[in-house]
């Protein structure tokens, strides 16, 4: 029986994706799991693969076609079914009377009563602060677009001057923003504006967890492991949630709701070449150091080289970020809305400080954690990361049973 395959919901506010190659024609067989197209988000580049066993009756999109979540994709189905007629070049049925003229007519919706636009399009209206009444739609029937919404979002209200020309001068550079710099201005924005950031920053002496690193090296080498210090981070992170679960949580702000999660998905904020993207080590508290030390680095080897797929990136419930070496000493990192809290983790550098009455050398760090106010109290968020410190200086602790 034919099947339909949707592009489906890639998450973090992407409606749209850029068919950029097929890996199958039409009439060509594929197993379950068989890579079928790329797609290229604001986001991301991901390869889906296919969700059945069977061949592939349609494709109905082009390289270099941008498509819709929701839309088709791919009608798959068994040797000798023919594909059914797309929505496109379905006629309407003969007792279906005409729509009125005026239901079809390209022009605005006479009263915000009577707007026509998707409940996503409302989302992103009220998002991007624009009322619906004022949107000229120029979808079926009048229907409101998110690209109407967007254009209507960067109108001036009044009729702008004519004949102002932008000078170019030839010692500057002017570079579009679109893809994934435009999704991070979106994104930084959006966090920036809904959250209530606040940060918190502490020391961290992290000599036990250098030579702890050190120690493991030669086994980690042995394993073929790349061993960094975020999968410890990642662990004691983990650990400090179970005592304070609130961090662990996101905002529902449209149904003004706190949710907190019961699973434990780390994203880790990778630098590209593109800009910032996030992957996500998901069920991470079930994971020992060996297999958090390989998801790393598998998941930041394939955001530089665009080989993400929908699960790397989709459903971080609390971030991690790094500058490694460049790491500074502190700063105010972005929450990854909607979740509520973000660990900026900095360089570490041996300095003079005082134990014991003496001064000794040890091997520092600085921890920058940024929170949503809204959600975690003050008290709460240093708390927090007090405990991810504690963590980090008695590393045994995380592979004792204790977190």
């Amino acid at each position: 029986m034919a099947r339909e395959f949707k592009l489906p919901d890639i998450g973090e506010g992407v409606h749209e994706g850029e068919v950029v190659k097929w890996f199958v024609k039409e009439g060509d067989s594929v197993k379950e799991n068989d890579l079928v197209v790329e797609v290229m988000t604001d986001k991301v580049t991901v390869q889906i693969p296919s969700p059945v066993t069977g061949k592939i009756l349609e494709r109905r999109a082009k390289e270099g076609e941008v498509v819709k979540v929701g839309s088709t994709l791919v009608v798959f189905g068994e040797e000798g079914e023919s594909a059914p007629p797309s929505p496109a070049a379905t006629a309407r049925p003969s007792s279906v009377p005409p729509a009125p003229a005026k239901a079809v007519a390209p022009s605005p919706p006479p009263a915000p009563g009577e707007v026509l636009a998707a409940p996503v399009v409302r989302r992103l209206a009220r998002e991007m602060n624009v009322s619906l009444g004022s949107v000229r739609g120029s979808g079926p029937q009048g229907r409101i677009t998110e690209d109407d919404v967007r254009r209507a979002a960067h109108t001036p209200a009044e009729t702008p001057k004519p004949g102002v020309a932008v000078a170019v001068r030839a010692d500057e550079e002017r570079i579009p923003i679109h893809g994934l710099r435009k999704r991070i201005f979106e994104k930084m924005a959006k966090a920036n504006v809904t959250a209530a950031h606040f940060t918190y920053v502490e020391e961290v002496d992290m000599t036990q967890l250098v030579h702890l690193r050190d120690q493991l090296k030669e086994t980690a080498d042995w394993k073929s492991v790349r061993l960094t210090f975020l999968p410890f981070f990642i662990k004691a992170v983990v650990a400090a949630m179970k005592e304070f679960p609130t961090l662990n949580a996101s905002v529902d702000d449209e149904r003004g709701e706190i949710v907190v999660k019961r699973y434990y998905h780390i994203g880790i904020a990778t630098a590209t070449e593109e800009g910032l993207t996030v992957t996500v080590v998901h069920e991470a508290d079930g994971k020992d150091l060996w297999y958090l030390a390989k998801e790393v680095e598998r998941l930041s080897n394939a955001a530089r080289e665009k080989r993400l797929t929908l699960e790397d990136v989709q459903g971080s419930t609390f971030t991690i970020t790094s500058l490694g070496r460049e790491g500074g000493m502190f700063a105010t990192p972005i929450i990854n809305w909607p979740e509520v809290g973000i660990l900026g983790i900095h360089k570490i550098e041996k300095r003079p400080v005082v134990r014991n009455d003496q001064i000794v050398i040890r091997d520092m760090m600085y921890l920058s954690c940024s929170f949503d106010h809204r959600v975690i109290d003050g008290h709460v968020g240093a708390a927090f990361v007090q405990a991810v410190r504690n963590f980090l200086e008695h590393p045994a602790l995380l592979f004792l049973g204790l977190e």
